[in-house]
């Protein structure tokens, strides 16, 4: 075949034939073209290094999945135990059509769904409310039922008498049965029959048609049924309601209604002006706003709670972070030549930075995902339990806060996202060179990263100072946060100085310590971690043990230690002495009983009598308690003799006036017998005894009685009595009037209990078999006197040094397993060079020893320093306060230091009983 070519014209040379250019891309899109294919390229990347080191992604995902995995399993719980208002009325409700609780007898308002109201007029609370009263309002063909949900009741238990909450409603009625699920048996019929919850009847060991009585012995009830109310699954009785019929108004009873049409926004009105609030089954008017949430609620409540909350899950953050760190940096040094294969291949800075990254997307993406699913799993199938055990309260719907979990998983992606940060920077400014050839860069810290951590140390130190002095915990935490991201900057400087140290230890810790040198990226955030949580642990001790001793040293007993005071709740006969002497001597092993009386207004007076004695005004401070003063005044106060008042103490300037003879004298106040046979002689004499010496004077105590209730025209009485002053009486201050001496002040008295002698507080068994032996007579209450606050805080340091011990372990573990990884070739030349097999596990517990004893040790000094940081802070703001405050003591928590010190020894005995002593030998093929 012939190609003819055209013909040109002569002189003309060939032309090319113009072909259409693309204009060229803008340059935003062409960067963001250029940025999406880079993180999609880094992604894909880090997908396979995710397949390819499974041990360090499985590490990495389960220090990552399980905070989530736990705060998605609070955060399930959480809102399915919110009802919503829907689920709160139908609760309410039952089966019936609305629910009324007449409030006043003038008219009231009301919200929507009935849960809040207010009065808008002045009005009392109705007289004894009947059915016929509501039926008459709702109309003809409706029917109510009265329910009283809080109905006090004790009950006889196989041990002791058990306080149950009653309820009183007739479960025969279909509106009241929709309220409970019947487990077995039926409903009460009679007065004489109850319905007892599943906790109540395990509490009490009863069984169906098993007896139980009162605590007071007035009556006893057959069990007929069991059965659940869903809004408490605690001990619960259901009390037929001629068991306890009303007598009077009841502010707790609601009326459950049955009407033959609908509940209206006019039926609601017209009872909203007799003073009925109304809980219907829909919403009634005008909605309001929606219904809030948890995070809501603290959104408006207090602005300083919210941002505690959001420092303390930046602190925990921190710690993921810190325990993550290693995995990444150790990463980032087995693949340094990939990394510089990238660099060879034209990838800048940034797109190193970004392959690095790339793996904390990938490892937190895939972290969040598996403990959003575990926790919420755990959250549906821990339901039950947390159902009886934790809230005491059926849930509602089944539902996982799906804001929440966004959050959570939004966390921990940025978790993963800044373990990653450190090992990416470092990872853009590696040598290229080195890299490619397998060697290592040499560690440096730059002096700027010290002069940093230095000022973050100092400037947090000052920042919990001033959060103390302003009493403000977000910015004591604000400051700890920073105090600890300074000792984080400051780590690495520290592992090459102890490092230059090392060269006069033996082979295995010195080893360890050059690994830790060498290797700072890995080493320096798990020293960190184990610094933070123990800095944490001691700071919080320290300031627990030094508040419990400062309530300690503030405690004022009401009584001689072990002493007993009965009183009587409802006796239907009064015991005499003696019945109360042998029941003490029987269950308590004492015969030390005394009556206790107390004085009241004398016939023809109807109001209540203030009984106090009086102070000589030479001795009379002269400003009050509780009135702000100026700073001078206040320094006036506290200079004065007269105005050594307490902060702390707990009865005020209140005196507690009795009546005795000398008999109540030395129970009531442990004086010994000489000071008591002074003080019976002058009760004896018509006279009164003060244990506080200041209000004797001249052989006087002036007394002042006042009747309060009886309007601005109060009689008042005074009178100068004989008296003598306890020199050294224990417990609060008391004013003991003769006979003689209640005559002449026109006072008439009453005995209203017995005080009790023991040379030992009574436990419970005692006391609760000293309330049985009286339990025919009624029931009464025990104060027993302890002798110091009843706060214990051991427990609660032992809980928080657990805590701490158990990230130390953990993180000792983690970097003691990477450098192990990290460090095999070292391993194989010390087998080449004759090393015995020990020396690796020897090497195992020095490189556990290095990161739990150093951060151990940071983290005890940062804690310490911390706690008297801020106690110092807090005493210098009470320094000029009036009444005076006790000052916190600095306390060392020794309980939790104990733990401490060993965790570092279990770690390091943990490393070596896990590390297995053969050296690895590689054969090498030529």
């Amino acid at each position: 075949m012939t190609v003819r070519r055209p013909t040109r014209a002569t002189g003309r040379a060939d032309t090319a034939t113009p072909r259409p250019v693309a204009p060229p891309a803008p340059v935003g899109r062409r960067r963001f073209a250029e940025l999406s294919g880079s993180w999609r390229a880094a992604l894909r990347i880090a997908r396979r290094e995710s397949r390819r080191s499974r041990r360090r992604t499985a590490l990495v995902l389960a220090m990552i999945a399980m905070p989530v995995a736990a705060l998605a399993f609070l955060a399930a719980s959480y809102d399915m135990a919110e009802l919503t208002p829907q689920e709160r009325v139908d609760r309410r409700l039952g089966v019936a059509d609305a629910q009324l609780q007449w409030i006043a007898d003038a008219p009231v308002g009301q919200d929507e769904w009935g849960e809040g109201w207010y009065t808008t007029a002045d009005g009392k609370p109705p007289s004894k409310v009947t059915a016929a009263q509501l039926t008459a309002l709702l109309g003809p063909g409706s029917r109510v039922t009265e329910v009283r949900p809080r109905v006090p009741l004790t009950l006889r238990g196989p041990h002791r008498d058990e306080v149950v909450n009653g309820r009183v409603l007739d479960l025969t009625d279909p509106l009241a049965r929709g309220l409970v699920r019947f487990r077995s048996g039926r409903a009460p019929q009679q007065p004489g029959e109850v319905a007892v919850s599943p906790v109540a009847l395990r509490r009490l060991d009863l069984r169906l048609g098993h007896a139980v009585a009162a605590a007071d012995g007035s009556r006893a009830y057959t069990v007929v049924g069991v059965v659940e109310f869903p809004d408490d699954l605690g001990p619960v009785v259901a009390l037929h309601p001629g068991a306890a019929p009303s007598t009077g108004p009841e502010p707790d009873s609601v009326w459950l209604a049955d009407v033959p049409g609908t509940v209206d926004a006019g039926l609601v009105s017209r009872l909203n002006d007799r003073g009925v609030v109304v809980t219907a089954r829909h919403r009634i008017g005008s909605a309001t706003g929606a219904d809030r949430t948890w995070l809501g609620s603290i959104m408006g409540g207090n602005p300083n709670d919210l941002s505690t909350g959001v420092l303390i899950a930046g602190l925990g953050l921190l710690e993921v972070v810190l325990l993550v760190g290693p995995a990444f940096a150790v990463g980032v040094r087995r693949r340094r030549r990939d990394l510089a294969l990238v660099a060879v291949a034209g990838g800048d800075a940034a797109q190193l930075r970004r392959v690095v990254l790339a793996d904390g997307v990938v490892l937190g993406v895939l972290g969040a995902a598996a403990g959003l699913l575990v926790g919420v799993s755990a959250a549906f199938a821990g339901r039950p339990l947390m159902e009886q055990y934790v809230f005491s309260a059926r849930f509602g719907g089944y539902r996982c806060w799906p804001s929440a979990l966004v959050l959570l998983g939004g966390v921990a992606v940025l978790a993963g996202v800044l373990a990653a940060l450190a090992p990416a920077w470092t990872a853009a400014r590696q040598d290229v060179s080195a890299g490619l050839a397998g060697r290592r860069t040499p560690a440096k810290s730059p002096g700027r990263w010290l002069a940093l951590g230095l000022t973050l140390v100092v400037g947090g130190a000052g920042l919990a100072a001033f959060g103390a002095t302003q009493t403000s915990p977000a910015v004591v935490l604000t400051g700890l946060i920073l105090g600890e991201l300074g000792l984080v900057c400051c780590t690495p400087t520290l592992l090459g100085a102890l490092a230059r140290l090392g060269r006069v230890l033996p082979l295995a810790p010195r080893i360890a310590l050059r690994d830790a040198s060498r290797n700072r990226a890995a080493a320096a955030p798990a020293i960190c971690a184990v610094m933070a949580a123990v800095a944490s642990s001691v700071a919080l001790g320290g300031y627990l043990a030094s508040d419990g001793a400062r309530d300690a040293r503030a405690y004022r007993p009401a009584l001689p230690t072990g002493h007993v005071l009965v009183n009587p709740i409802n006796f239907a006969q009064q015991p005499t002495l003696a019945q109360i002497t042998d029941a003490a001597r029987n269950q308590l092993g004492v015969g030390a009983v005394a009556p206790v009386q107390t004085p009241n207004c004398g016939p023809g007076r109807t109001g209540y009598c203030d009984i106090a004695p009086v102070l000589p005004l030479a001795r009379a401070c002269p400003w009050q308690p509780g009135v702000q003063l100026p700073a001078a005044q206040r320094q006036q106060a506290r200079a004065d003799p007269r105005c050594q008042f307490r902060e702390a103490d707990y009865f005020g300037g209140y005196v507690e006036p009795g009546v005795d003879d000398g008999t109540a004298l030395p129970l009531l106040t442990g004086v010994d017998p000489t000071t008591t046979a002074a003080a019976t002689a002058v009760l004896r004499a018509g006279g009164v005894v003060v244990t506080d010496p200041r209000y004797l004077h001249d052989g006087l105590v002036t007394v002042r009685v006042s009747e309060v209730d009886a309007g601005p025209d109060r009689p008042l009485t005074v009178r100068d009595l004989p008296g003598y002053a306890l020199p050294r009486a224990v417990g609060q201050s008391r004013l003991l009037l003769s006979a003689a001496a209640a005559r002449q002040l026109g006072l008439s008295w009453s005995q209203t209990g017995w005080v009790i002698g023991t040379t030992t507080p009574p436990d419970e068994e005692q006391q609760a078999r000293f309330a049985a032996a009286l339990r025919p007579f009624g029931t009464l209450s025990l104060g027993v006197e302890y002798g110091g606050a009843p706060r214990d805080v051991s427990p609660l340091l032992l809980l928080l040094a657990a805590a701490a011990g158990l990230i130390t372990v953990g993180a000792a573990g983690i970097a003691t397993a990477l450098a192990a990884a990290e460090g095999r070739a070292e391993l194989t030349t010390l087998a080449a060079v004759g090393a015995a097999p020990a020396v690796r596990r020897l090497l195992a517990i020095c490189q556990a020893g290095v990161i739990a004893g150093l951060g151990s040790v940071l983290g005890i000094v940062a804690g310490l320093g911390t706690a008297a940081i801020v106690l110092v802070s807090v005493n210098r703001q009470y320094a000029s306060a009036w009444p005076v405050s006790d000052p916190y003591p600095f306390l060392v928590p020794w309980p939790a230091l104990g733990v401490l010190v060993l965790v570092p020894v279990v770690a390091m005995l943990g490393a070596g009983l896990f590390t297995r002593a053969r050296l690895p030998i590689e054969r090498r093929l030529d």
